[in-house]
């Protein structure tokens, strides 16, 4: 049962489960995920957000099985137990942040190994990676699992209004307006890591890109960014419909 206070437009909420679950059946397909561990969430009023439920694989999240809370971390819908983890990284966030409806974090590999680094960080020297100038944060303080209200608040001032964070010797944080917007920014993070790593590995120096192009390609991404962001989820939700139907449900 929910608790009490302004209803949720239950069409709008349904739309929303089910976005939520493309997004992790996708992440499976692209291995942009680890274990049963790492968390997505949406959120739904302002104070209720989904979460996916602790101990299942993403390949076998649905729509339906995604539960709902409050901002004090009470269960409002669906009765499965989640990492808390989990609650006090994007419950902060979520509240601190007006940007941030979707919250993705992951572990992913070539974007985690950047965190690893002293000093990591993504170079504006590709393409995918123009379209996060001056709009990644850096965390470089570790300080373990994020078990409290104080270090997701930490975490929430450190993003600030960027829409992505590297946590040192963990992995990233993106946000988003929407689950499409903040899933296609995932994507294309670790696309851009991973060619940054594939390029150090050969040893030679980066191709510098001039500041004003930097500038310009990330004004042109950014604006278009709802609309290629709209239309590439939906081409890889029409995906999961043929061959995956069972997210939906």
């Amino acid at each position: 049962m929910r608790a009490m206070g302004k209803p949720i437009d239950l069409d709008l909420e349904r739309v929303a489960r089910v976005d939520l679950a493309a997004a992790f059946r996708l992440a499976v397909r692209m291995d942009l995920h680890e274990g049963v561990c790492n968390h997505f969430s949406l959120m739904l009023d302002g104070r209720t957000f989904l979460l996916n439920r602790y101990g299942l694989h993403w390949s076998e999240v649905t729509a339906s099985n995604l539960i709902a809370l409050d901002a004090e971390g009470n269960v409002l819908a669906g009765e499965a137990e989640y990492e808390k983890t989990a609650f006090y990284i994007h419950s902060r966030i979520h509240l601190a942040s007006p940007h941030a409806a979707c919250v993705l974090h992951t572990h992913m590999p070539y974007a985690t190994a950047l965190t690893l680094l002293e000093g990591g960080r993504l170079e504006m020297v590709e393409q995918n990676a123009l379209r996060f100038h001056d709009d990644i944060a850096y965390d470089d303080v570790y300080n373990g699992l994020v078990v409290d209200n104080a270090e997701g608040d930490r975490l929430a001032r450190a993003l600030g209004t960027k829409r992505v964070m590297f946590l040192a010797n963990h992995g990233v944080i993106v946000v988003g307006p929407s689950v499409a917007e903040a899933f296609d920014l995932l994507y294309y993070l670790e696309r851009a890591c991973r060619l940054q790593v594939l390029a150090r590995m050969m040893g030679g120096k980066l191709r510098a890109v001039r500041p004003e192009v930097i500038k310009n390609t990330y004004k042109l991404m950014r604006d278009d960014a709802p609309k290629y962001a709209g239309a590439h989820f939906a081409a890889l939700k029409r995906s999961l419909d043929r061959e995956e139907p069972a997210y939906s449900r």
